[in-house]
């Protein structure tokens, strides 16, 4: 059987909760303040989709596992969609002046456009562009 998720919450561990929200406000987010405090800010991706920020003490209240190093290792790439090629290079761009690290090289696949970056925590992100009109053609 078939389900639609309704919302979709990303739980991510920062060093800095204050830095990092600050980082994500420079990329043009907006925060639900209902669910940020001192350990945790909400990032508001669209209306459905949300990003829990939080210090790692308030994370390990999440899990029993070991939180990965981020700098040695990868848990999870997070892409989500830009509304052009330029919103792309725009948000990526703004990450790299923001202390971000270039994940990788814009890559033009035709009717998509991917282009990524680590946030100042290490947690690997990637912004795409996806032409529907072209992709239909193909």
């Amino acid at each position: 059987m078939a389900f639609t998720i309704k919302n979709l919450f990303i739980n991510l561990f920062v060093k800095d909760v204050h830095m990092s929200t600050h980082f994500f406000k420079e990329l043009g987010f907006d925060f639900n303040p209902q669910f940020s405090d001192e350990t945790a800010s909400c990032i508001i991706m669209s209306d459905s989709i949300f990003a829990m920020i939080m210090n790692e003490e308030r994370f390990k209240g999440f899990t029993k596992k070991e939180i990965v190093d981020t700098t040695t290792s990868s848990e999870v790439i997070l892409c989500f969609s830009a509304e052009s090629r330029n919103q792309v290079d725009e948000i990526v761009n703004k990450a790299l002046l923001c202390g971000g690290k270039s994940l990788n090289e814009p890559q033009d696949h035709g009717a998509m456009y991917i282009w990524g970056f680590e946030d100042l925590d290490g947690h690997l992100w990637e912004v795409a562009y996806m032409d529907e009109n072209a992709m239909n053609q193909e």
